[in-house]
């Protein structure tokens, strides 16, 4: 079958499940997309097929399984996902719905899966996804053993240290590739662009396109701690417009990770969004249903009209374009190791682990090691702003610095293009100076 250009492979829908004796494992997909869960359900059941597995992909994450619809249910073989590593998207499809948000949903969840005979389930997703599955393990009391891969474009998740998440390494090429585009757009056009990536606790994703491309400017919620506030953000980019101007630039590209309105007030985000602020079913708010980058565009319109300066900007939210982007080849190693791992890791008898590779090597990350011992879900992996490699990043930014300050000539200089006194300017930019 072509859809698109695209070759994909016909697929074996349960029209009618019978009682089978045969080993199953199952595959559920959750959460938002990355590039590779294809990969992963691919080496998964090539190596499981391998083993004696029949192997069953559940559509739509725990959807289908909550609801107990038999008719959501693919049967997976070795010719037709022998190729699927190249493609982005996932076969199984995904969503975000909850099994843990109340006790029957859990139970119908494991009912569902002892009756199909699955007694190992791989579980691909993220921090969500990875709770889903420690309760899952728990509730089927050893009757089905679970193994989580790790998937987020966010790379979010507790892994040990330099080891990321499948879909990052591609998220960040394909972004730092766009945003390529747009710093000479911008440089044509003489206009900012104020770009949104997708990030929803952790600057990961902004900085590694950031950095990576030479952006003008990437702002994370790590380096704001606890509190982010409109003023801070803004202050910060106007403080580095204002610093290139000086340098004769007119020009550049600003990224922020759309983590940064997790960690405003609900006060403030009420303030800019109202009624616009949804949740989602594990309580999140939604981010990408609240434009922080209009927000952004039109704070800065009014803020450079005042200051008598001519300069456009247009935002950019960038992230959808990421999710489904086909792997890498980073990618597509690597969610080969992390699915050969993950069905090996069962078949040796573990269970409630996830998959991870340190080097060459396979290291299965108990969920007890992941949990935040306040939440009870996998523990979020910030950026450490005190790392070398954040410091690095931060040398090629142009922004406000305590330097700056030091130096009158400096100072001098930023007020005049600011067109304000020397005091205004210090009164209003020092604050935000590294």
């Amino acid at each position: 079958m072509y859809e698109d250009d695209i070759y994909i492979p016909e697929y074996k829908k349960l029209k009618k499940m019978e009682a089978s004796n045969q080993k199953t494992l199952g595959i559920v997909v959750g959460g938002g997309p990355a590039p590779g869960i294809n990969g992963v359900i691919a080496s998964v059941t090539i190596e499981a097929i391998n083993n004696g597995y029949r192997v069953l992909g559940f559509i739509e994450g725990f959807n289908y399984l909550i609801k107990q619809d038999d008719k959501q249910i693919m049967e997976l073989t070795i010719n037709n996902v022998s190729r699927l590593h190249f493609e982005g998207g996932s076969i199984l499809k995904t969503s975000r719905a909850n099994p843990t948000k109340n006790e029957q949903d859990l139970k119908n969840c494991v009912s569902q899966l002892l009756k199909h005979n699955v007694s190992l389930l791989v579980t691909i997703g993220g921090d969500d996804t990875a709770y889903s599955s420690m309760k899952i393990s728990e509730a089927a009391n050893n009757q089905i053993r679970v193994c989580h891969v790790p998937k987020t474009i966010d790379n979010d998740l507790p892994l040990p240290q330099g080891v990321s998440t499948f879909g990052y390494q591609t998220a960040r090429e394909v972004g730092a590739s766009i945003v390529k585009n747009l710093m000479t757009d911008a440089k044509t056009a003489s206009r900012y662009f104020i770009v949104i990536a997708m990030g929803r606790q952790a600057g990961h994703l902004a900085l590694g396109i950031g950095k990576s491309a030479g952006a003008t400017l990437s702002l994370i919620p790590e380096e704001f701690g606890d509190k982010v506030t409109m003023k801070n953000i803004c202050d910060t980019i106007e403080g580095c417009i204002i610093k290139r101007l000086t340098h004769e630039k007119d020009h550049g590209v600003i990224i922020l990770a759309e983590g940064l309105l997790e960690r405003m007030d609900i006060e403030e985000l009420k303030q800019y969004f109202g009624d616009q602020i949804k949740y989602d079913a594990h309580g999140h708010i939604q981010l990408a249903e609240l434009d922080i980058g209009k927000v952004v565009r039109d704070e800065m319109r009014l803020r450079v009209e005042k200051r008598k300066l001519k300069i456009n900007f247009t935002e950019k939210n960038l992230g959808y374009e990421l999710r489904c982007a086909p792997p890498n080849a980073f990618d597509r190693e690597y969610t080969r190791d992390l699915g050969n791992g993950a069905v090996q890791y069962l078949l040796k008898g573990g269970n409630g682990s996830l998959i991870t590779f340190i080097g060459e090597r396979l290291v299965p990350v108990s969920f007890d090691d992941l949990k935040d011992p306040k939440t009870g879900k996998a523990r979020v992996r910030n950026v450490n702003i005190h790392s070398e490699s954040y410091q690095i990043s931060t040398k090629y930014m142009i922004r406000l610095t305590k330097k700056d300050f030091e130096d009158q000539e400096k100072v001098n200089l930023l007020a005049k293009y600011a067109n304000c006194s020397v005091d205004e300017f210090v009164q209003q930019f020092k604050h935000i100076a590294k």
